[in-house]
């Protein structure tokens, strides 16, 4: 099943960092950005997630938390939330059950080799939980900026 810009996102379940469950519900009423990454501490995550780090305060004005999802571990998250400073929380998703969900647990190649992985996404989740925007296969670079604006633009409608 495809995914859709409009419907309800899929509510999930999953330990954050802290061995602390953490739930879609548990946002309500903010908006949530919600973005899927393959691996702590490789150089295109660790952008993305320093983008995030650097960009927290503004999000944080626009009523909005970000949460970053991988099939990493708790111990995993928690060496590079110290190492860089992430002021955000980083979900485990070591089944990849909720990648599945959102449709970013995909079939990959690398080197002539096939592999299944999470697709780089991120996922923009209003106050009450319908999917607004959802960027696939993402590009590092200037995303965050990206995100940052169209929320900006859909705060500034309501």
């Amino acid at each position: 099943m495809t995914l859709l810009e409009g419907q309800k996102a899929p509510d999930f379940s999953l330990l954050n960092e802290k061995g602390e469950m953490v739930h879609l519900a548990d946002f309500k009423g903010k908006n949530v950005i919600l973005y899927f990454y393959p691996k702590d501490m490789t150089p295109g995550c660790t952008t993305e997630a320093c983008d995030f780090r650097d960009k927290f305060e503004d999000f944080s004005h626009l009523n909005a938390v970000v949460l970053g999802v991988s099939p990493d571990n708790a111990s995993k998250h928690t060496k590079f939330i110290d190492k860089h400073g992430l002021p955000f929380s980083l979900l485990v998703d070591e089944d990849h059950a909720i990648a599945e969900a959102y449709d970013v647990w995909v079939l990959k190649k690398m080197y002539g080799r096939e592999y299944m992985g999470i697709e780089r996404s991120t996922f923009l989740i209003d106050a009450e939980g319908k999917l607004v925007k959802a960027w696939r296969k993402v590009r590092v670079k200037n995303h965050i900026e990206e995100v940052y604006a169209y929320l900006a633009e859909q705060e500034a409608k309501q």
